[in-house]
């Protein structure tokens, strides 16, 4: 299983604030762009795992703010899983600007079924979920 995965990602004018920086908040959107990017490297797909009654739910974050990112930044973002339980995915995150470190953060997501309750991540999830192939008689 794939456990690192990078992206990159432009810091947009409606992401900053009037002082031209990264807003705080934006930074929640960022991370879970790296979580949902590193399942998709692994071969799994949130929407399909929603259909098919399984939800991921933040239950912990937290953030460390080192350097402001700015308007137009290019910026790498990695992510990494460092822990697994059988309901709970820790998750590490490093966002840079070059070789710069602007900010870390940590977080656990737990795995809860249609009726809210907690449930074991199976463990072939990526595989369970990957993305359906159309039938011949499907649009």
């Amino acid at each position: 299983m794939l456990l690192k995965h990078s992206i990159s990602l432009s810091v947009r004018y409606c992401e900053t604030d009037a002082m031209g920086f990264l807003h705080h908040s934006n930074y929640l959107n960022y991370f879970e762009l790296g979580r949902t990017e590193l399942f998709r490297a692994q071969g799994g797909n949130y929407r399909r795992m929603e259909e098919l009654g399984m939800y991921l739910v933040v239950v912990k974050f937290q953030i460390h703010y080192h350097k402001p990112a700015r308007y137009d930044d290019e910026l790498s973002l990695h992510t990494e899983i460092t822990r697994t339980t059988p309901a709970r995915i820790e998750h590490r995150y490093e966002l840079r600007r070059g070789i710069e470190l602007l900010n870390t953060a940590e977080s656990t997501i737990a795995c809860i079924g249609a009726n809210g309750q907690p449930q074991r991540i199976p463990e072939n999830l990526a595989e369970l979920t990957a993305p359906r192939t159309s039938q011949p008689d499907e649009p």
